[in-house]
């Protein structure tokens, strides 16, 4: 692994309501990265999550959905991961199981993410 490779960027995740978007941007100002969604009532339905390809493979897209989760337990959403990348990481993190919400189990794990 290059060095280049096996350092970690600082990621800032904030959200753009404008852009329905939470985006990750390294500390140069770079746009690494975004996660898109559409407001659903008191949840976000994510259907969308983009990093730079320059930028794959270095945690910014597990950073980016980090950071769009605690901004929706912050604010009392739920979360509708319709997006796949988003899916696989709450299945991979059941710490946020609470945020769940989905069209089919209104929040249970039976039907969720890594049913």
């Amino acid at each position: 692994m290059s060095e280049q490779q096996s350092v970690r960027p600082d990621v800032t995740v904030s959200q753009d309501a404008e852009r329905s978007a939470f985006v990750a941007t390294l500390a140069d100002g770079t746009v690494a990265g975004a996660a898109y969604y559409h407001p659903l009532g008191d949840a976000l339905v994510f259907t969308h999550t983009e990093v730079d390809p320059a930028l794959e493979g270095q945690g910014i897209g597990s950073r980016l959905v980090a950071g769009a989760l605690a901004a929706a337990r912050e604010a009392g959403q739920k979360v509708v991961p319709l997006c796949p990348f988003v899916r696989a990481y709450m299945a991979r993190h059941p710490e946020h199981d609470d945020l769940l919400r989905t069209y089919t189990d209104l929040g249970t794990r039976k039907a969720g993410p890594g049913a």
